[in-house]
């Protein structure tokens, strides 16, 4: 019928209608089209505004929630992918064409937390998230120095794709996971008990067991395999829910057990997702060129304490 919209969510367990998983806005709303590859959404609480990626045209872009004005944030910004805030509400960012981790302080400057491991250039950090006792955890693939396009092309130094963990403290970048093809979006669970990683080669997403002095991972078994896309970032909701970016194929969202309760269909690819807005009830969805958001009537994870 002439105006009738496109359908928005797929049910595909009963779980995702009773869950309200779908009792949100009917249609996405377009915040920003002109990207050549949008990533990385990070909400900043404080100021009422988003910052994301867009990797290939080398910059940050900033999105006014209260105007809904956009500006560059930073450019150039080494190649960035993923970003999230540490505990002091500072922004953390995997900056693929530099091959490092970074902290902008709120002074404005730069500062570099992770570039090197045993001596050897990181590949292309992709994606990062901060512990509640202020440990950096990301994963470095090589999709940065593959080509030009987004990154540099360059071999690897150290010829693995890992995930590791940056001490708060000394600042010690330590191996805490290997054994991937291609490690991308990474989440702890609510209680930060669990770790868990997509990898977008292998294309399914494991869960790994904090140890209790939260310095190291065990496990790591498959939590689900993708039927439908291939998996990018990954956010959890307060109910335990796990929201994943599946490309092509939407955003997928996962019981705890693992079982896929729905879609969310978007044109285009989806590369990453995030949970902001003043209640956490908003999704910012970056999928090619765009950036969506959509008002959900699930909440995102609360925002890390801030330290004192």
């Amino acid at each position: 019928m002439p105006g009738e919209q496109p359908q928005l969510y797929e049910t595909l367990d009963e779980r995702f209608r009773t869950g309200r998983c779908q009792a949100g806005d009917s249609r996405l709303e377009v915040l920003y089209e002109g990207c050549r590859w949008a990533e990385g959404p990070v909400y900043v609480p404080a100021g009422r505004y988003l910052v994301w990626s867009d990797i290939p045209n080398d910059r940050l872009l900033r999105w006014d929630e209260t105007t809904g004005a956009v500006g560059v944030f930073r450019s150039p910004a080494g190649y960035p992918n993923g970003s999230t805030l540490d505990t002091q509400g500072r922004l953390i960012t995997c900056e693929q064409g530099n091959r490092r981790v970074t902290r902008t302080e709120h002074d404005g400057s730069v500062t570099v937390i992770a570039e090197r491991f045993r001596g050897k250039r990181l590949n292309s950090p992709n994606d990062a998230v901060v512990r509640s006792d202020g440990s950096v955890w990301f994963s470095d693939p090589e999709f940065g120095i593959a080509s030009d396009y987004e990154g540099h092309r360059a071999e690897s130094e150290i010829g693995a794709r890992n995930v590791y963990r940056v001490d708060p403290a000394s600042g010690e970048v330590r191996l805490v996971a290997d054994g991937f093809q291609g490690p991308n979006g990474l989440v702890f669970s609510p209680d930060e008990r669990r770790l868990f990683v997509s990898d977008s080669v292998a294309n399914h997403i494991r869960a790994f067991d904090v140890s209790e002095d939260g310095i190291s991972l065990s496990g790591g078994e498959v939590f689900t395999a993708c039927a439908q896309g291939n998996f990018d970032n990954i956010r959890f909701d307060d109910e335990g829910r796990l929201w994943a970016a599946a490309m092509h194929g939407g955003v997928h969202c996962y019981d705890p057990d693992g079982t896929l309760l729905g879609r969310i269909l978007v044109p285009g690819t989806v590369a990453n997702v995030r949970f902001g807005g003043a209640r956490r009830n908003r999704l910012f969805i970056a999928a090619d060129t765009t950036l969506y958001s959509l008002m959900m009537s699930v909440t995102g994870t609360p925002a890390l304490p801030l330290s004192r």
